[in-house]
Order: C-alpha cells, then sequence, then structure tokens
C-alpha cells in the first residue's frame, strides 16, 4: 500500500490495535501489534465494581477512561439515563455511547486525564458526586482534582492490568515505536529494558516524561494528544528523515536500522 509511512514497520503494544492500527494502515505503515498489556478482571472479581454500578442512581457523573472500562459500565449506564457521562478519549466514547445508547456528555479535546479534569470542572459546580470507574494501574490526576474542586468523588477498579511478555522475534527490525500512554512505556521497560527501535513517539508530555524516567529515549512527542496526532506526529518524523537522507544523498534500506540505546534488538533474548 501506498502512503506517507509506506514501508515503516510500527510497533503498536496496545491490547486492541484498534483505530490505531487503523490510522496506521491507511497511511501505508505495516502494524506490528506486539500487546504488552492484557485486561483482566479485578482481584475481586468485579464485586465493588458491581456494588458501585447497583446505586449508580444516585451519582451525577460516570466516568471512564479507557474502552475496557466503558464495556464494564455501559449496561449500567444505559438503565440510569439522568446520569451524565464522561470519558478520555473518542474510542471510549463510541464504546461507551454504544453500550450505553446514548451519546456522551463530556469528551475532552484532547486525550488526557488533566484536560477531562478540565472540562469537567467548567461544566460540573460543585458539589456534584462523580463515580470514577478505571484500572488498578491508573494515576490519581482525575479522581483527586475533581475532589480539590469539591466534588464527592467514588473510585473503583474496574478491570486489572497485567504484563505480557512479547516475542522479542516480532520486534526485531521494527522502524518505530509509538506510546499512547504511561503504563505503555512503563510496560515496554518492563518486558525489554530500554532498548527501542529507532523512532520512538509519545503521544503527550505525561506519556514522555514516563518513559524518559525510565531511560527509553523519546524522538518526539505528539502536538495533538490523540491517536491522530500520535500518526501525524510519526507522518512528520519519517518525512523530515527521508527528506535528510535524500539530501546527503543516501538513504538507509529498510530493515537495516538498528535500535537506540542497547544496539540492535536481539530476537533470542
Amino acid at each position: 500500500m501506498r502512503g506517507p509511512l509506506a514501508g515503516c514497520r510500527v510497533i503498536v503494544t496496545r491490547e486492541r490495535p484498534g483505530e490505531l492500527a487503523s490510522l496506521l494502515e491507511a497511511r501505508g505503515a505495516t502494524v506490528v501489534h506486539v500487546p504488552l498489556i492484557e485486561v483482566v478482571e479485578p482481584l475481586d472479581a468485579g464485586a465493588a465494581l458491581a456494588r458501585e454500578l447497583d446505586r449508580l442512581g444516585e451519582f451525577d457523573w460516570l466516568v471512564v477512561t479507557s474502552p475496557a472500562g466503558a464495556e464494564r459500565v455501559g449496561a449500567a449506564a444505559a438503565d440510569a439515563p439522568s446520569v451524565r457521562l464522561a470519558v478520555v478519549g473518542i474510542a471510549t466514547a463510541d464504546v461507551l455511547a454504544a453500550a450505553a445508547g446514548r451519546p456522551v456528555d463530556v469528551v475532552p479535546a484532547t486525550q488526557r486525564s488533566q484536560t477531562l479534569l478540565e472540562e469537567l470542572c467548567a461544566v460540573a459546580a460543585p458539589a456534584q458526586r462523580f463515580l470514577v470507574a478505571q484500572a488498578d494501574r491508573a494515576g490519581d490526576t482525575l479522581v483527586a482534582g475533581l475532589r480539590r474542586a469539591g466534588h464527592e468523588v467514588s473510585s473503583v477498579v474496574a478491570y486489572r492490568t497485567v504484563l505480557r511478555a512479547p516475542d522479542p522475534a516480532a520486534i526485531a527490525g521494527a522502524d518505530a515505536v509509538l506510546f499512547a500512554s504511561g503504563s505503555a512505556a512503563q510496560a515496554w521497560f518492563d518486558a525489554l529494558g530500554d532498548v527501542v527501535p529507532p523512532i520512538v513517539v509519545s503521544i503527550g508530555p505525561t506519556t514522555s516524561a514516563v518513559a524518559e524516567e525510565l531511560g527509553l529515549k523519546v524522538t518526539s512527542t505528539a502536538a495533538d494528544h490523540s491517536l491522530d496526532g500520535l500518526v501525524i506526529e510519526l507522518e512528520r518524523i519519517q518525512s523530515t528523515r527521508a527528506g535528510d537522507a535524500g539530501s546527503a544523498g543516501s538513504r538507509r534500506p529498510h530493515g537495516s536500522v538498528g535500535v537506540q540505546q542497547s544496539g540492535q534488538i536481539n530476537p533470542t533474548k
């Protein structure tokens, strides 16, 4: 397939390649799906989530931060039409809207918890009641921020994320990896250390900070903190590098590039 990313092998570490893979493939990239995180049930098998959803009608807002969370609360949202809905990103909004049978009320322009917090504080006058259903590893930006703003917040674990060991052979020879969250960067480091392909693109400054603290060299951070922005930034880097190679009169053949930090990814590691 032709396109601005034709010939570029891009690692996608999300459990479901979904929208990100579609965006990459539409631009000609070869997607290498290497899931590093697996979504599993909470340690209590979902008992705490079920208790909170049984009283969902007592809340003003239901907030979820991922498609996995949206799947677990969608049916309850359908039965509580008075509860307003908020999510972090478009993909999560699509899943929740389909399950709840109604549009999501707040979807931030950029896919960040901080942006969602700001938009919720702009439309919700204190003190409103929020139920936040998220992963066990989720940060406290949203919950703590809502509480500081004077809201009543119940936070519940909707699912756990556990590390999956990748196949190093699938990673060898890749040109780029895209990190759509800090947890993705952490999972990469836990599985592979600081070995990365030549191009590392992060979805936003928070994710970049996590990656760099771990010693992963981030090539660039997307200006638009969304999946579209992530792919557009990769496209920009590829275009710049192709231009630099062309002006130098040479171009490295695909597959010959090494990796940053620790040399070639060893498929036998």
